[in-house]
């Protein structure tokens, strides 16, 4: 793959991370198109003119959006009805750049700033206490999209790590049962579990 190419075409989406496209992301998108999987077309975010960009880097023809991917509409930013949340954290989780805060059974909010309009919180919430309000021109800039691409980049690096955690301690789990039913068959194979339970245990 072109990386260089996925680099240039990621810095034309706009990074919503709204997944309309079909992708996780705007990164996975601009890596599809810049291996020629994806058409121009998938981005509602980023509009006609979007496709236009991507059209005159890729060299490819001006398409219309296609309506399968949703329709261009003015970017919209999330907020919650305090009043009526009831702190399910189901929008924390939906958020793909962590633009909201709270805990659990407590009240959450909206760091303005930081939404992207992606609107995938507002299915999740099970209350329909969040609304979407019109987003300022000055928010849809270089800058804030900068930033939105670093806040996903950031949440999916800690995310993974969170899966590998879990990973591990299922495996250590999993390695001292073995190891206690050995135990009760050959002295040796239990010692032997439990150092490999001590081992997948260990944090790297």
């Amino acid at each position: 793959m072109n990386a260089p190419l996925a680099d240039r075409i990621d810095a034309l989406l706009p990074q919503t991370q709204c997944e309309q496209c079909g992708y996780h992301g705007c990164r996975p998108y601009a890596e599809a198109l810049a291996r020629g999987e994806a058409e121009i077309n998938r981005c509602p975010p980023g509009g006609a003119a979007g496709i236009a960009r991507l059209a005159a880097l890729l060299g490819r023809p001006i398409l219309p959006l296609d309506p399968a991917h949703g329709v261009e509409k003015p970017r919209q930013l999330a907020r919650i009805i305090e009043a009526e949340c009831i702190g399910c954290t189901k929008c924390i989780q939906a958020c793909p750049v962590d633009a909201i805060v709270g805990a659990a059974k407590l009240m959450h909010t909206v760091i303005a700033d930081a939404c992207t309009g992606c609107e995938l919180c507002v299915p999740a919430c099970p209350v329909d206490c969040i609304v979407l309000e019109p987003m300022p021109v000055a928010q849809q800039d270089p800058a804030h999209a900068d930033a939105a691409r670093a806040h996903f980049r950031r949440r999916e690096a800690r995310l993974a790590r969170e899966r590998a955690q879990r990973e591990a301690e299922l495996a250590a789990r999993k390695a001292a049962v073995e190891a206690a039913g050995a135990a009760k068959e050959n002295p040796v194979l239990a010692a032997l579990a439990r150092a490999r339970a001590r081992q997948q245990g260990t944090p790297k």
